[in-house]
C-alpha cells in the first residue's frame, strides 16, 4: 500500500510540472525531459509514472479538472448550508468561471488544453466528461430551484444550463485575455441568474 501512494503522489507531482510547462509554454513544451527537470525527478521516473507524452498530459488534464472541481466544491460550501437555490447557482458558475487572480494558472492551463484538443482526441474526452458533469449540475440545481418555485416552473432547465455554462467558459477566456475583472463577471453571472426567478 506504501509504495502506491508514493506512486499516486508522484504522478501528481509530475503532473504540477506538466501544468506549470504548458502554463508558460502551452502542451508542446511539455517534453519527457523538460517535464522532469521541472519536477526535479529523473526521465526515467517520469516514463515509470507515464507510457506517453499523451498518457502524461491526459493525466495532468485530469488532474487540473479535479482540482478547479474541488476548489468549487469549498467555495459552494463556503456560501453556507440552507442557501436558496440562485445563491447555490451563482456560487457554482463563479467556481467555474476563472476570473478570479488565483484562477488565472488554471484558466490558462485549461485554455492551453482546450486548444490542443481540437488535434488529441484523449484530451477533447477528458474536456467533454468535465463539461458534462459540470452540465448535470447545473440542470440540478436549476431544477432544485424550480422545486422550491424560486425559479420559473415553465423554464426549460437544460436549455438554461447550455445558456449559463458558454457564458461562465465565455467570461473566463475574455478575463484571460485583459478584457474584463472579476467584479463584471460576477456581475454578468448574476444578472443571468436573476433572469432565471419566478415572479414572486
Amino acid at each position: 500500500m506504501p509504495k502506491q501512494v508514493d506512486y499516486e503522489t508522484r504522478r501528481r507531482h509530475i503532473a504540477e510540472a506538466v501544468c506549470d510547462l504548458i502554463e508558460r509554454h502551452g502542451p508542446e513544451g511539455a517534453t519527457l525531459r523538460e517535464v522532469a527537470e521541472q519536477a526535479g525527478v529523473s526521465m526515467g521516473a517520469v516514463q515509470r509514472c507515464f507510457a506517453t507524452k499523451e498518457e502524461m498530459l491526459v493525466f495532468a488534464l485530469r488532474h487540473v479538472t479535479e482540482r478547479i472541481t474541488e476548489h468549487g466544491k469549498a467555495d459552494i460550501a463556503a456560501s453556507g448550508t440552507g442557501q436558496s437555490a440562485a445563491t447555490l447557482l451563482t456560487a457554482t458558475l463563479r467556481s467555474i468561471t476563472l476570473v478570479e487572480a488565483h484562477q488565472r494558472r488554471d484558466a490558462a492551463i485549461l485554455a492551453a488544453f482546450t486548444a490542443h484538443a481540437a488535434a488529441t482526441p484523449s484530451l477533447a474526452a477528458v474536456l467533454r466528461q468535465a463539461h458534462a458533469q459540470t452540465r448535470a449540475l447545473l440542470v440540478w440545481l436549476i431544477r432544485y430551484g424550480q422545486q422550491t418555485r424560486e425559479f420559473r416552473t415553465g423554464l426549460d432547465a437544460e436549455q438554461a444550463a447550455d445558456t449559463l455554462l458558454p457564458l461562465a467558459e465565455g467570461l473566463t477566456a475574455l478575463a484571460l485575455v485583459g478584457h474584463h475583472g472579476a467584479t463584471p463577471a460576477h456581475a454578468t453571472l448574476r444578472r443571468h441568474v436573476n433572469a432565471l426567478l419566478g415572479d414572486g
